[in-house]
């Protein structure tokens, strides 16, 4: 397959193209996922999380850099909020990264949340199969920023980042479930706000309380300065960018890494599953008008959701695979 080829060749144009066919559902697209997906598995992933205006994009902005310097191709997939005018995303973050844009060694592409409520959008799974095809030695995924729902980038990443800011309630959030349960290492940005010291007692004081994690990893803390300061700020990133490589070679050599794997494969299998198998049925449904008759149902209390769900499954699932 010629498009095939030219992203394993590392072709942009040809990745971005495919990239939005798989934003829009293009059949096609499905087809050239198929031909590339032995050629992946080889990227390193990193997934940046947090609420919005932590600074995640100047982090992401300030990693590529640090990865460019050592030589290595980056990826970055951005997450932007949905455009209610044109369902794309609103480009924010490239916005933040201009200065990389004509790096042949860095492809930077923003997808829009389409609605999802995990911080990403169905298409981020095959965009990264996408930039790791190319070859791409590190991919970063920044996620759009929900709150504490945003946990899925853990279904992706090798390493997940938390970013948290002091003055956002962040000291709050640091003793609550969810989000803050799926870091590998914290960050605390801007830190030379007044709280920085604070919120790190909070985060030190979470993590005491907390089970050890599988393998004995504690995550760390790395505090970054002031963006506006290019000398600190470049060394705050050098050093949150050998954290990430510490963790990575932490899986590796404790044989965790193959966990991650295993989970990110998972979800992916039941996201194809539920492409192949639920979506043909919901449309089914849809077309034929049955799916306005049932709600009638419900709404009359003439029947129940699983009661109708079972029937759909005995009518329609053969005619469906």
């Amino acid at each position: 397959m010629e498009i095939g080829k030219k992203i394993k060749a590392g072709d942009i144009r040809a990745a971005s193209r495919l990239i939005r066919d798989i934003e829009d559902s293009i059949p096609e697209a499905k087809f050239t996922i198929k031909h590339i997906f032995p050629y992946t598995g080889k990227a390193q992933v990193v997934g940046i999380t947090g609420s919005p205006g932590a600074g995640k994009s100047t982090l992401v902005d300030g990693l590529v850099e640090a990865n460019r310097k050592r030589n290595r191709t980056v990826g970055v997939l951005a997450v932007d909020p949905t455009s209610p005018f044109t369902g794309g995303a609103t480009l924010g973050d490239r916005i933040r990264m201009q200065r990389h844009a004509e790096d042949p060694g860095v492809f930077i592409r923003s997808l829009a949340t389409r609605g999802s409520l995990g911080g990403l959008s169905k298409a981020v799974g095959d965009a990264i199969h996408v930039m790791d095809a190319m070859g791409k030695d590190i991919i970063l995924v920044e996620t759009v920023g929900t709150g504490q729902q945003e946990v899925e980038i853990i279904n992706y990443a090798h390493t997940v980042i938390v970013v948290l800011v002091p003055g956002m309630g962040d000291e709050i959030q640091a003793i609550k479930a969810g989000i803050m349960e799926i870091a590998d290492i914290f960050v605390v940005n801007k830190s030379d706000r007044e709280g920085a010291g604070k919120l790190q007692r909070e985060l030190m004081a979470m993590l005491d309380m907390s089970p050890v994690a599988a393998g004995g990893w504690r995550p760390p803390i790395v505090t970054i300065g002031n963006s506006f300061k290019p000398e600190e700020f470049e060394q705050d990133i050098g050093k949150l960018s050998a954290r990430i490589h510490e963790h990575y070679e932490f899986l590796v050599s404790s044989d965790l890494i193959g966990d991650r794997l295993r989970r990110k494969t998972m979800h992916e299998l039941n996201e194809a599953l539920r492409s192949s198998i639920l979506e043909p049925v919901l449309n089914m449904l849809v077309s034929t008008g049955e799916l306005d008759r049932m709600v009638e149902k419900l709404l009359k209390k003439e029947s129940d959701p699983c009661s109708l769900a079972e029937e759909v499954a005995r009518k329609y699932l053969q005619e469906c695979i």
